[in-house]
């Protein structure tokens, strides 16, 4: 009898475990499903109000024309497209480093925060569109105000996250590393930085998203390349459906540079703070 019962336990628990591996397929599967169904629900509605309310091209152009346009001019959207990503992901690049670099001499010496944080915070109110001519001004027409732009747009965020993260750490832990006479860049590298990571990543995935704006922004000024400027090209010669088109191709960079942090952050970070702000 024991031993139908320990078979019939273990049959129950296979069921169970397989019960759960079949639910967690379905969610996923959910997950991936949903987004192209809401897709497929807009472009409809976008087809349909273009239609029956016959609106010009010139103004909006139907979900087919757009297509179109991606497909014939396929070569100069991704040729534009180089310049913008080169320039949001330097921009990137250089925006949190400094961020990283700055929130760790804030967290060591809070003299140096309560001197400079409210300068950042002034310098971060003022709006994108007014910073981008300045920088044109101080670094030329060529690509650095354009890094320059999308380095400050992400520069903020990934500050007061990564100040965060390094600040909330736990007190017990804290003192344990005290009491085992751990040095400061002990304490940094083994419980601060780690402790900080999710707040990063954070941060992180919206500079992804930012930093191709800041890019943008700083074409808009001036320049004669990327996805910026043909924006602005397409706007004047009236072709929506060019404009459009290069809309979409920069949002599917920026959605692409979103996924790849997610994807570090996955394979980075195996735990979670309590809470991420």
């Amino acid at each position: 009898m024991a031993q139908i019962a320990v078979a019939m336990g273990a049959t129950t628990m296979d069921a169970a475990e397989a019960r759960f591996h079949a639910a967690k397929r379905r969610v996923a599967m959910r997950r991936r499903l949903m987004p192209m169904v809401g897709g497929g629900i807009l472009l409809a509605v976008w087809a349909t109000l273009v239609y029956v309310l016959e609106v010009p091209p010139f103004i909006a152009p139907s979900p087919l024309a757009v297509a179109q346009t991606l497909y014939a001019k396929f070569g100069m959207l991704v040729t534009n497209l180089v310049p913008t990503a080169t320039e949001a992901m330097l921009g990137f690049l250089i925006g949190n480093f400094t961020a990283i670099v700055i929130a760790t001499v804030f967290v060591h010496k809070k003299t140096m925060e309560e001197a400079f944080f409210p300068i950042v915070v002034l310098i971060n109110t003022i709006p994108v569109v007014a910073k981008a001519p300045i920088l044109v001004l101080l670094l030329g027409n060529g690509m650095e105000p354009k890094v320059a732009i999308a380095a400050l747009i992400c520069f903020f965020p990934t500050l007061v996250n990564m100040v965060r993260g390094l600040e909330a750490v736990n007190p017990q832990a804290m003192e344990l590393m005290r009491v085992l006479s751990a040095s400061k860049t002990e304490i940094f590298f083994k419980l601060r930085l780690q402790n900080s990571l999710p707040y990063l990543f954070s941060a992180l995935k919206i500079a992804a998203s930012t930093a191709v704006i800041g890019a943008i922004v700083g074409e808009w000024i001036g320049s004669s390349y990327g996805i910026g400027a043909l924006i602005i090209q397409a706007m004047y010669a009236f072709d929506s459906a060019l404009l459009y088109a290069t809309v979409i191709v920069g949002s599917c960079f920026s959605v692409a540079f979103f996924f790849a942090i997610t994807v570090i952050e996955r394979l980075v970070v195996r735990w979670h703070a309590p809470a991420v702000v």
